[in-house]
């Protein structure tokens, strides 16, 4: 048993690409309700590769926010094997995956998590300073990336002050100030204009791709999906199409 209350399976799956920045093997995720179990993934087998923006899209309940939520070390898996970037990150002790995350893995997440008491820029320089950056250096490296988001104007700002777009561009500043060689967005541009979400999608390519980084995004926005390098469809817990584009069914 682990600090997150699940069990992780012992039996090494093994069969990971050596190049891929995450490697799943046999991803199995259950939750318990009630009396019952109920099984989110089903054995989930996935490489994301180095140099690419991966979309995950499918159904809500399909099982898109838990399976980035395992491949990124946020959330333990039942039973199966992830490595990032080589490291077999559910072997790391708590804190030894706390200090991963922090130096690999930037986070965009949907409800946006901002710190309530602090102005945006603070929020966007939490990870530098988490690192131990001195705070207006980290401050002024988090107020470059929102001119490119085009809110500097909004730097000095609580987020209660900011529309939900702006809010969106702050917590999209702090995953990418880090320079992270992994960028995990849940739903990115869903709070954005069709422009605003050209002009984030075009900055996440800038930022997070590269022949030693990648980026995973789970989206419903059909806008972007001519962005994507590859696009994963999961239903129901399972992968039912992996590829360069979306299928005609979906």
């Amino acid at each position: 048993m682990n600090a997150a209350g699940s069990i992780v399976g012992t039996r090494a799956i093994g069969g990971c690409d050596p190049e891929a920045a995450i490697c799943a093997r046999g991803i199995v995720r259950d939750f318990e309700a009630g009396q019952s179990t109920i099984r989110v993934l089903h054995g989930i087998d996935c490489d994301i590769r180095p140099g690419e923006m991966t979309y995950i899209v499918g159904e809500s309940g399909s099982g898109k926010t838990t399976l980035i939520s395992i491949m990124c070390g946020i959330l333990y898996p039942t039973a199966g094997e992830v490595r990032v970037f080589g490291t077999d990150i559910y072997k790391l002790s708590d804190s030894d995956l706390v200090r991963f995350r922090l130096h690999n893995i930037g986070f965009i997440f949907q409800q946006y998590n901002l710190i309530p008491s602090i102005d945006a820029a603070a929020n966007a320089a939490v990870p530098l300073i988490a690192q131990g950056v001195p705070r207006e250096e980290a401050r002024e490296r988090a107020k470059v990336l929102l001119e490119r988001l085009n809110i500097g104007d909004q730097a000095d700002k609580l987020p209660r002050q900011l529309s939900g777009g702006q809010q969106q561009r702050v917590a999209i500043a702090r995953a990418l100030v880090h320079a992270p060689r992994l960028v995990v967005c849940d739903e990115p541009t869903a709070a954005l204009d069709a422009s605003s979400g050209r002009r984030v999608m075009d900055l996440l390519r800038e930022v997070a791709i590269a022949p030693d980084r990648a980026c995973i995004i789970v989206t419903h926005d059909n806008r972007i999906f001519d962005l994507a390098d590859r696009i994963i469809a999961l239903e129901d817990g399972r992968i039912t199409h992996d590829g360069t584009a979306m299928p005609d069914d979906h």
